[in-house]
């Protein structure tokens, strides 16, 4: 499964007022979409836009927490947000969250004299590589620094690669152990250094966030939304 984290949503069937229905891999989402008004997606990225689809069909808002979608999957799902609310995001932690905010903030600040690297660590399972959070962390930079994302992010570094250019954004990926996922990125210049760091350590943190973004979403009008929505840090 190409995704950023599997939260565990089993404790949320017993959560005060809340209906709810679960579904795994190769079970018909049909059978239990009529339980709640809120339809939660962890899975995969080639499974997305068919559940956004029937979520617009049977009216239902949505939360996606799946990452590794193409630039198609991204259009096949925004199509379907004048139709229903859907929150997107490739994190759903709240202090990751306020990293990206944190990110985009001191990026704005420092300028384009500091040079710009991310690590992420996950656990040696993952499969894909960088992180979505760690991608999500390159676009914002990319962003501020009006920057293309692919012509300027490089991925690790190997063999005389030459001096670091200014416009460069790295991304560096290690794996290993059981790590849940750690971000840092990292602002460089002559004389100083900023480094902004979240660490996860425990899965949970991922089930509360998207339950808040599922509340959330519930009472939008059709949009698509993120989590910086969820938390009023736009």
């Amino acid at each position: 499964m190409d995704v950023e984290v599997v939260p565990d949503f089993r404790a949320l069937r017993h959560h005060r007022g809340l209906r709810t229905g679960q579904i795994d891999q190769g079970d018909n989402l049909e059978s239990v979409i009529g339980q709640g008004d809120v339809v939660i997606d962890f899975s995969s990225h080639s499974a997305t836009p068919g559940i956004a689809a029937l979520c617009a069909e049977h009216n239902k808002a949505m939360v996606i927490g799946t990452t590794g979608h193409s630039d198609e999957g991204k259009s096949q799902i925004a199509d379907f947000k004048s139709r229903i609310p859907i929150v997107l995001a490739s994190n759903f932690s709240m202090g990751v969250n306020t990293l990206f905010w944190l990110t985009r903030k001191a990026a704005e600040i420092l300028g384009p004299d500091y040079d710009l690297e991310i690590i992420e660590m996950h656990h040696r399972l993952k499969r894909d590589a960088p992180s979505g959070t760690a991608r999500t962390l390159a676009e914002i930079l990319a962003e501020v620094r009006k920057q293309q994302l692919e012509s300027a992010v490089r991925h690790g570094r190997a063999s005389i690669v030459g001096e670091r250019t200014a416009e460069e954004i790295g991304i560096h990926s290690v794996r290993g152990g059981d790590v849940i996922g750690d971000h840092t990125v990292i602002f460089a210049a002559s004389g100083e250094r900023l480094e902004l760091t979240h660490k996860a350590s425990n899965r949970e943190t991922f089930a509360h966030g998207a339950l808040r973004a599922a509340k959330w979403v519930r009472i939008q009008p059709s949009g698509l939304y993120d989590m910086q929505d969820v938390l009023g840090l736009k």
